[in-house]
């Protein structure tokens, strides 16, 4: 068993098996990581939406005072429709503040959104990587265990394209 002379091939399976391993692990924190990215943003959206739907609400209960307070002014006489006026003025100043306020919560919700949609982009590939690389380095394992070059370089043609989904999880050179 001492006398088994080492083919020269299973020095370089070991060598790009340890590279795609190295790599495995690569894309899967970092398609973990975008992952995460992807449920925060989400939830950040979620409550910028949801602190809109409140400024709504205040928004719509200032613009009903508001019809109410046109009502009262066109019934109202003389003496009371100065403070009416003021009023109503006070009012549709609120109602005015709430919708600038309502279109900056929307710009912020879509942006917490392209996020979330851009992380999403990033991690589709990388675990797509995973997938490649994993398969990559049993059919090596295989390949190393029954000495079948055919097999190593099967495997060695699975993990490039898993490096090159790798890659992609960088640089989205094409859409997945």
């Amino acid at each position: 068993m001492a006398d088994d002379k080492k083919e020269p091939w299973l020095n370089l399976l070991a060598l790009t098996t340890v590279i795609l391993a190295v790599c495995a692990t690569m894309a899967t924190f970092k398609g973990g990581g975008f992952s995460t990215k992807a449920v925060l943003s989400q939830a950040q959206a979620s409550d910028q939406w949801a602190y809109y739907q409140a400024k709504s609400i205040k928004g719509n209960l200032y613009e009903v005072e508001a019809m109410r307070l046109k009502r009262d002014l066109q019934l109202a006489s003389k003496a009371t429709a100065p403070v009416l006026e003021k009023s109503l003025a006070d009012v549709e100043k609120k109602v005015i503040k709430y919708d600038g306020e309502k279109a900056d919560i929307q710009k912020e919700a879509h942006r917490f959104e392209d996020m979330k949609a851009d992380a999403q982009k990033h991690g589709a590939p990388f675990g797509l990587a995973v997938i490649y690389l994993q398969i990559a380095i049993l059919l090596s394992s295989i390949a190393a265990l029954m000495k079948k070059p055919p097999v190593y370089w099967v495997g060695l043609a699975v993990g490039i394209v898993g490096l090159v989904y790798f890659a992609n999880g960088f640089y989205l050179f094409f859409q997945v």
